[in-house]
């Protein structure tokens, strides 16, 4: 056993650290390490729980009603009921799902979507054939317009989304508009809250200034929020809220007509382990309303005094306001934003490139969280130091002729061979090794148009992924 343990700390050692506050996309750390035990000691207890027949594990019954209760209260939600699910993505495809079967007479379902809405309503799209009509955003604010958004809706539309915020730009939209809209025309209105949905009631409870985004908001008739994003809880779990009992039904899926069991669900999974919701249900209890309003004010205060200093920094841009813990920020023309990602990492940081959009450049973002906080000033300092070394380096440049190339390669006419040369050009040819800096790799695919990007990744992650003997 102690070998196998062995093999897995050493795999490790290749990962980004998950606590410490240094890695600011993808995981979230309170930076309380009794929060973090209990989760594990959770994990462990429930590992071999079963969340497919809540008769059957009656505890995981109990902790979800339990856990739904806390998000419901938290977000206004009277009536509300709600689902534990495996993390944003899935709850966002089975509030897309819920709104197509609840209106079984509707032929070609659509959705409206701001451009700046997660791009797994787009999977959810693809996935169950509701049609996504996409409403650019202001672009002075990158908030949603809800005119645009209103005169988008049609007879076929199903559901319109607003965000809380956007996880591009970190900004929330302007949530009663949309949903007043979307009320007056019978449509059901999400907002997606699964950043700032256990942040935003507790900066409100702390005397800060919020905009309005939950059920106390007039025709708001569901909201998704994440417990692994500012719950803190271990990875695997996220809540989808219905106003009432009525509008969840279509949610759930059934089926009786084999010589099996009867199938009764309430996700898109069956079979689901019991640890992640366990693990969620102990945190939230140990962390408590006070630590959270504690921690969500830190991550908040430590976010606009981020966007501060990065104000001050010569050749760099805060493109919005921060709403909540996300920060978005845009480099002049001395330094892409890819080289300066590349030299917050040579110096400890992981931040996340954004490639452009359509006329939004591209930019970092940085989700902050409460361990950060103490180390904020060591983060400053890093940036500056970034920012002029990506200036001294210059741009990355990509030649005129591969930047035609891109623009008019068909993805869908290459063949396996053609993909590798691409890769091998783009810096990805091998998936043995990750390049030690990805700032030409990024160059490259922010001027490939998004079909070819997709291409390009979805070639590379099909060889990354490779069994091994």
């Amino acid at each position: 056993m102690s070998d196998v343990l062995a093999r897995l700390r050493a795999l490790q050692q290749g990962d980004l650290p998950t606590h410490g506050g240094s890695t600011l996309a993808y995981v979230y750390d309170s930076g309380l390490a009794e929060a973090d035990d209990i989760g594990r000691q959770a994990l462990a207890l429930y590992g071999a729980t079963n969340g497919l027949d809540p008769t059957v594990f009656p505890s995981l019954r109990t902790l979800e009603n339990e856990v739904v209760g806390w998000a419901a209260r938290l977000l206004q939600g009277d009536d509300a009921v709600g689902t534990v699910t495996s993390g944003g993505t899935e709850s966002i495809l089975l509030v897309v799902q819920t709104a197509r079967d609840a209106s079984p007479g509707v032929a070609q379902p659509s959705m409206v979507l701001p451009s700046t809405a997660h791009a797994a309503f787009h999977k959810a799209a693809h996935y169950f054939g509701v049609r996504a009509i996409v409403v650019d955003v202001d672009p002075a604010t990158y908030e949603a317009r809800p005119e645009a958004m209103a005169a988008a809706c049609d007879e076929s539309t199903v559901l319109v989304v607003a965000s809380a915020p956007s996880y591009a730009h970190g900004v929330v939209d302007p949530i009663p508009a949309i949903a007043e809209a979307a009320s007056a025309r019978g449509i059901r209105c999400h907002v997606d809250a699964c950043i700032g949905g256990w942040v935003l009631p507790y900066l409100r409870a702390d005397g800060v200034d919020v905009a309005p985004l939950d059920f106390a908001v007039p025709g708001v008739t569901s909201i998704s929020v994440d417990l692994h994003k500012y719950a803190y809880t271990p990875k695997g779990a996220s809540i989808l809220l219905h106003r009432t009992p009525g509008l969840r039904r279509a949610q759930y899926f059934a089926h009786a007509d084999w010589p099996g069991y009867t199938m009764l669900n309430s996700t898109t999974q069956s079979t689901k382990s019991g640890a992640p919701l366990a693990a969620a249900w102990a945190v939230i209890q140990h962390i408590g309303d006070d630590g959270y309003q504690r921690l969500a004010r830190t991550s908040y205060d430590a976010t606009l005094r981020l966007a501060e200093a990065a104000e001050s920094v010569d050749g760099l841009t805060v493109l919005a306001r921060p709403a909540t813990t996300l920060i978005a920020l845009q480099s002049d023309e001395r330094a892409d934003v890819f080289t300066i990602a590349d030299e917050l990492g040579a110096r400890g940081w992981f931040v996340q490139p954004q490639l452009s959009f359509r006329d939004q450049p591209a930019s970092l973002h940085l989700s902050m969280s409460a361990a950060t906080a103490p180390r904020l000033d060591d983060l400053i300092t890093a940036l500056g130091q970034a920012v002029a070394a990506a200036q001294t380096a210059g741009p990355v440049k990509i030649a005129p002729e591969l930047a035609e190339a891109a623009q008019a390669i068909d993805p869908a006419l290459l063949d396996e061979a053609a993909f590798d040369g691409l890769l091998e050009l783009a810096g990805l040819g091998t998936a043995e090794t990750l390049p030690d800096r990805m700032a030409p790799v990024n160059a490259l695919l922010d001027i490939a148009p998004p079909r070819l990007r997709e291409a390009l990744l979805i070639a590379y992650l099909d060889r990354l992924m490779r069994p091994t003997s």
